[in-house]
């Protein structure tokens, strides 16, 4: 069955393979979603909460430890299991040694059991020979009050102590009866997760198995999309020289076309400062010679006018022009050049080789169709060999063999649990009886207590003493007589059931909570002599796997997998049947054999790079830069006319009011306008010039270090592609492989984790094996019994004082036959 078990999880077959795959790659970017394996609850719960009666369990325990505080004997356990206890002398020493506490506890518990039988026989004998207290004659002291309620407190005592420990053992007796018939339940549940744990396990490897064509739609999809994939990777990679190279020869273009701009702006702004300036002068030549025949007026030889008239005769020199643009030369020639230039779209050059290099996904997806379709292939292979071998796996009649199990034990289960109900109830009514038999005694005492107490008169002489208290008086001797009637039997129960209980509590129970129990079963050798580890021999076949009980128990504790928990890896080489590092190799084989020729882009061609070359060659170096900007950094007239204008009117207003003044005035107007209509037009065609004129000087200055550097970038991204590009490519085919790789890889460590915590997992077996042993032997029965024992001894111990007690008190109580009688006030005895 053993063999069988083992059988039932060769769902390993991935977890095997995944432990001998190496890492073949760097994870992936992208993560490959599993899902979750399907998995239903446990519904076991398997710790056992006693309430209330957990504190006397306590007090139980604290007992034990008073008893027996000694370790768990491990080697002597060991010793009596392999049969060599005894061998060596000194055994049974420490055994002794182990057990003193139980062995004095037990002894002094047979002395009771012997000696109260025989102590009440002969009481009972010398009370029939009126000794003993059997003489109903009571002699009078001076202390008898006090002598009476010392006794009645000290019984009142005791029955209150042997009426808590009858409780406590009719609260166990119950406790255990009430557990008894509620553990069908538990019962039941552990049947049910077992069931689970078996229906489960089935649809959990299918489902492991069925995620593998999650990696292969991914692997495939990659694959699909290679040139977009593999072809942008190696694209990004070239692009790194490729683009800024393009991009250089692009602007260059548009370079040529804003150089072109700049000379034709250069050639117009001459044209126009020319003309405009020769304009200029012939207007301002005109308002001086107006201005000096104003002047010439009589009217200025007067003495209020004269000096301002001299002054601006002075003045009349400054209207003239300053810039004089004549003289510049013409830059004909090197835009006749820039046009020839133009003739060459080098822009759609440029554009040619950006849609050369945008291919590189299509080359890589034309030149890889046959290696896709072999890798392919490969991949169909695994998961057609997956599928195949699953269902060669025996899974399902080990299943049914397990399920045929699992009902055959519920239904014995089911079949003996009314017979277990009805041992229960023998000994619960057992229990009771015992019960009963302590609280006849109490009855009796409680009973002598109450009416000797209500009953006694102080005044009353012992031979006139009530009926109510004679009567209390008998109750206590008849408790006294069922005390040594019944305590022999009662301690004789309490020492076969504290021997037992005890040592099983010492024995099982503590050493099964802090797992020493499970380190003496792990002892090599000691189940089988010819095993060393026996949970190996008998599921691995091999005695010398390290599989140890403890080691089982604490992962089924902890719900793991059953794969790992009995590392089953050791029993079955899957990695022979199903071995997928060989696939993944078989794939990386086939990616390592794509070979990708780019040599087909052409970035720019001889046509654009005698372009260029031409447009560096264009002469605009040559231009005199120095002649436009000294003409252009001067003011277009030698003053500002706005400014002589204003001046003119001025001094106009400082004339007397005439003909004069007015005809100033009107030359200033004049001025106004000639500086509005005629200064302001060519001032903006002197900004325009030096925006030009600067921008080509810039260019001519970088022209033919750009053009060259250009056109190195451009020589330097062909070579790459042309002869250095299959480095790149082997690299980003590597990075493409690793990616493909990674997704197996992905699978195969998420197999792992699964198989290793949610496939099988074997939380219902330590749920077994905690119902079996912590709850029902230990919680239910052992710490039930223990409880038991320990209120029932209580009543016996206190039983001797309220024997005692109650033979004293009831002296006082009874109608005396006889008393003392006083002589002349003094008392004979």
């Amino acid at each position: 069955m053993a063999g069988e078990l083992c059988l039932l999880l060769l769902f390993l077959f991935c977890g095997r393979t995944i432990s001998e795959v190496q890492p073949l790659y760097q994870p992936p970017s992208e993560t490959l979603d599993f899902g979750f394996v399907p998995a239903k609850t446990y519904d076991t719960a398997a710790y056992h909460e006693p309430g209330a009666i957990g504190i006397l369990f306590r007090l139980v325990h604290t007992f034990l430890y008073l008893v027996q505080p000694n370790y768990f004997p491990q080697d002597l356990i060991k010793k009596l299991a392999q049969q060599s206890f005894g061998k060596n002398p000194g055994d049974y020493q420490k055994a002794v040694y182990y057990e003193i506490g139980f062995i004095v506890s037990a002894a002094l518990g047979v002395l009771f059991v012997l000696l109260l039988p025989l102590v009440g026989l002969c009481f009972c004998m010398c009370r029939c020979c009126e000794n003993c207290g059997g003489e109903m004659h009571q002699r009078q002291k001076k202390n008898a009050d006090c002598q009476r309620g010392c006794f009645a407190t000290v019984l009142f005592v005791a029955a209150l102590i042997i009426s808590i420990g009858v409780l406590f053992a009719y609260a166990a007796n119950q406790h255990l009866t009430s557990q008894v018939r509620g553990a069908r339940k538990l019962v039941n549940s552990n049947f049910k997760d077992l069931r689970i744990f078996l229906n489960e396990t089935p649809g959990q490897i299918d489902y492991l198995v069925s995620q593998y064509d999650t990696t292969k739609k991914k692997a495939l999809s990659d694959l699909n999309n290679v040139g977009p994939l593999l072809g942008r990777r190696v694209q990004e990679q070239l692009a790194k020289e490729v683009r800024p190279a393009l991009d250089g020869a692009l602007t260059m273009a548009g370079a040529i076309r804003e150089t072109k701009e700049a000379l034709e702006n250069v050639s117009v702004s001459v044209e126009v400062l020319q003309e405009g300036t020769e304009r200029l002068h012939a207007n301002l030549t005109d308002v001086k010679e107006h201005l000096i025949n104003t002047l010439g007026d009589s009217a200025c030889t007067a003495a209020q006018a004269a000096s301002t008239c001299n002054v601006i005769r002075n003045s009349l020199d400054q209207l003239n022009i300053n810039a004089n643009f004549s003289k510049l030369p013409g830059v004909n020639a090197q835009l006749a050049k820039v046009n020839e230039v133009l003739k060459t779209d080098l822009s759609s050059l440029v554009q040619k080789g950006y849609a050369a290099f945008n291919d590189t996904p299509d080359l890589v997806l034309n030149q890889t169709r046959n290696i896709l379709s072999d890798i392919k292939n490969v991949l169909e292979a695994v998961g057609s060999n997956i599928t195949s071998f699953t269902k060669r796996l025996p899974i399902h009649k080990i299943i049914a063999d397990f399920t045929l199990y699992l009902t055959q034990g519920e239904t014995y289960a089911q079949e003996y649990f009314p017979v277990v109900e009805q041992y229960d109830f023998y000994r619960w009514l057992g229990c009771l009886i015992l019960c009963c038999m302590v609280i006849l005694i109490l009855v009796f005492y409680y009973l002598g207590l109450l009416c000797g107490t209500c009953g006694y008169d102080k005044d009353a002489t012992p031979t006139t003493r009530g009926c109510i208290s004679n009567t209390g008086g008998n109750f206590l001797m008849a408790g006294v007589a069922f005390s040594f009637l019944f305590s022999w039997i009662l301690m004789l129960i309490v020492v076969v059931t504290f021997i037992t209980g005890g040592n099983m509590e010492k024995l099982v129970c503590e050493p099964f909570e802090d797992r020493s129990l499970f380190k003496v079963l792990d002892t090599p050798y000691l189940l089988n002599q010819q095993l060393k580890y026996y949970l190996s021999g008998i599921i691995l076949k091999n005695p010398n796997i390290d599989l140890t009980f403890e080691k089982v128990y604490s992962d089924c504790k902890e719900n793991k997998g059953l794969y790992t928990t009995l590392r089953l890896e050791n029993l079955f080489n899957i990695h022979e049947l199903l071995n997928v590092s060989m696939y993944a190799e078989d794939v990386s084989l086939k990616i390592k054999h794509i070979n990708i020729n780019l040599s087909n882009i052409v970035l720019l061609d001889e046509r654009g790079k005698e372009n260029l070359m031409n447009f560096s060659s264009s002469g605009i170096n040559e231009i005199n830069f120095a002649a436009y900007l000294s003409e252009i950094n001067k003011s277009v007239t030698k003053v500002d006319l706005l400014s002589f204008a204003n001046d003119l009117e001025a001094r106009a207003d400082q004339l007397p009011k005439g003909a004069l003044e007015n005809a100033l005035k009107g030359h200033a107007n004049s001025i106004r306008v000639i500086h509005n209509q005629q200064v302001v037009p060519l001032e903006q065609a002197m900004s325009t010039l030096n925006q030009s004129i600067r921008f080509l000087q810039k260019t001519s200055s970088e022209l033919p270090g750009k053009v060259r550097s250009v056109i190195t970038a451009v020589n330097s991204a062909q070579l790459l592609i042309n002869n250095n590009a299959s480095f790149v490519i082997v690299q980003e085919t590597k990075k493409y492989m690793d990616t493909i790789i990674g997704y197996f890889e992905q699978y195969a460590e998420w197999v792992k984790e699964s198989i290793a915590m949610e496939v099988a997992p074997c939380k219902p077996i330590a749920n077994v094996v905690d119902t079996a042993i912590d709850i029902f032997l230990c919680s239910y029965i052992t710490d039930s019994v223990n409880a038991f024992w320990f209120g029932l001894g209580g009543c016996s111990v206190f039983l001797i004082p309220a024997i005692i007690c109650a033979v004293k008190l009831a002296k006082f109580y009874r109608r005396m036959d006889t008393e003392d009688v006083y002589d002349d006030s003094v008392e004979q005895w």
